[in-house]
């Protein structure tokens, strides 16, 4: 069955792999330098990513509704499943020890090129950042990326953001503040297909 590269499904049927070349484009197209309103996101060498962190439709594992976000701390994989049966799933950074965040929320609302405003209790660890105590303006070396998408807990701020980085090697490893941070292209391709208000799960 290897030659016909198809795989069985847990309900015992048989179905292909799905390509992430005929479903998305070739990794070049995905990861390639592309202009993005008033700046050039630069490429990504996506050859240094591990695959299993580059976008790649997969059969969805999370059971979730369509147009949810399920986070799976343990794997640093973003899945945003889709309708049958299949889920889109991005690599990604996640806080490190002690900064991490869980639970069932809402993406309250997204910003392109979003500023950003490091916390008082960030700045008290890193005094160097004071300079941004009233917000780094988007751009490429702004932490929050090219997007970022603002989970809110009943009504609350959560303070965490799925959001860009330009640091695209990060992905995969526990080294951020506590928000989920994925590659500049990928959160971009994220932003456009989630709708304000949609649920994520963070695990």
């Amino acid at each position: 069955m290897s030659a016909f590269d198809m795989d069985f499904s847990p309900t015992g049927t048989i179905r292909p792999k799905v390509s992430v070349e005929r479903s998305l484009g070739g990794y070049q197209a995905m990861y390639g330098s592309m202009q993005d309103g008033p700046f050039v996101l630069p490429a990504v060498p996506y050859e240094k990513v591990p695959r299993e962190f580059r976008r790649q439709v997969v059969q969805d594992p999370t059971g979730e509704a369509p147009g949810t976000i399920v986070v799976n701390l343990q794997e640093r994989h973003l899945y945003f499943v889709q309708p049958g049966g299949e889920a889109i799933r991005y690599g990604v950074g996640i806080g490190k020890e002690g900064f991490l965040w869980s639970g069932r929320a809402v993406i309250q609302y997204k910003k392109e090129w979003p500023t950003w405003t490091p916390p008082r209790e960030m700045i008290a660890r890193k005094p160097e950042l004071v300079k941004w105590a009233g917000g780094q303006p988007g751009g490429l070396d702004n932490p929050l990326g090219a997007r970022a998408h603002y989970i809110y807990k009943d009504n609350v701020d959560t303070g965490y953001r799925v959001h860009g980085s330009p640091e695209w090697w990060t992905i995969g490893q526990a080294m951020s503040s506590g928000c989920v941070r994925m590659i500049n292209q990928d959160v971009i391709d994220l932003y456009n297909r989630v709708q304000n208000k949609a649920t994520i799960v963070v695990g």
